[in-house]
């Protein structure tokens, strides 16, 4: 038995709940998971539909991105995954979707506004678009520099503060202190892009979310002195 072996199973399971919620479409999109005590990360291989994905078709990685147990090549994104994990240590798995409302969004290069109290459940401030990258940067190592602008674009928060962000033109990066946790992110996040574009076609000049309820309901389920869901003890 592998000392990977758990690592493998959820990120098989984590990659198969993408079509099940109907994040991804053929082989698009995948998800990743980081066991920083074993100091490697494991990610869907490319190209590889996701029926006949298998335990032992996930690859293995050190933190050099380096493979170092499977027989696949891992994720072209593999790069964008290995750069957020090097840059934020609270970061456990990453998923990448081309999900249709939130690429909707990307493809408008336009960052996702706060409307509502969903959205706000997810992050307390727009959903935030990445800069273009430049010709440069997608010469010399484009799914890298895409890691770097997804830092760009959050580094002024707290990646539990803000979990996802869109790729201008590409589609959106979701992550969690789990890959399960970024799964549910990535759901959330498709349902606030969707809702999000259905109020700007109703009403083009809808206010952003009153700044009290957007603290209010991130707080309750993020904040200090949270309270949303079951706690031991209560």
């Amino acid at each position: 038995m592998s000392s990977f072996d758990d690592l493998r199973q959820s990120v098989l399971d984590a990659n198969l709940a993408l079509p099940r919620a109907g994040l991804v479409t053929l082989t698009w999109g995948n998800a990743s998971a980081i066991d920083r005590e074993l100091g490697v990360f494991a990610i869907k291989p490319s190209g590889v539909p996701y029926e006949q994905l298998s335990a032992a078709d996930i690859v293995v990685l050190d933190m050099t991105g380096e493979v170092v147990e499977g027989h696949r090549n891992p994720s072209t994104d593999t790069p964008t995954h290995l750069a957020l994990y090097q840059a934020f240590d609270s970061i456990g798995g990453v998923v990448h979707t081309h999900s249709t409302w939130a690429t909707v969004w990307a493809q408008a290069q336009h960052e996702i506004p706060l409307f509502g109290t969903t959205h706000a459940d997810l992050c307390a401030r727009p959903i935030p678009l990445t800069r273009a990258l430049t010709e440069a940067e997608i010469e010399d190592d484009y799914e890298l520099h895409t890691g770097t602008v997804l830092i760009e674009a959050i580094s002024a928060s707290d990646p539990g503060q803000v979990p996802c962000a869109l790729v201008r033109g590409h589609g959106p990066f979701v992550w969690g202190h789990s890959v399960g946790k970024a799964i549910e992110h990535a759901i959330t996040l498709e349902e606030v892009a969707h809702t999000a574009y259905l109020t700007a076609m109703l009403a083009a000049d809808a206010p952003s979310l009153d700044a009290a309820i957007r603290r209010k309901h991130h707080e309750r389920k993020h904040g200090p002195h949270a309270y949303y869901g079951q706690s031991q003890g209560r």
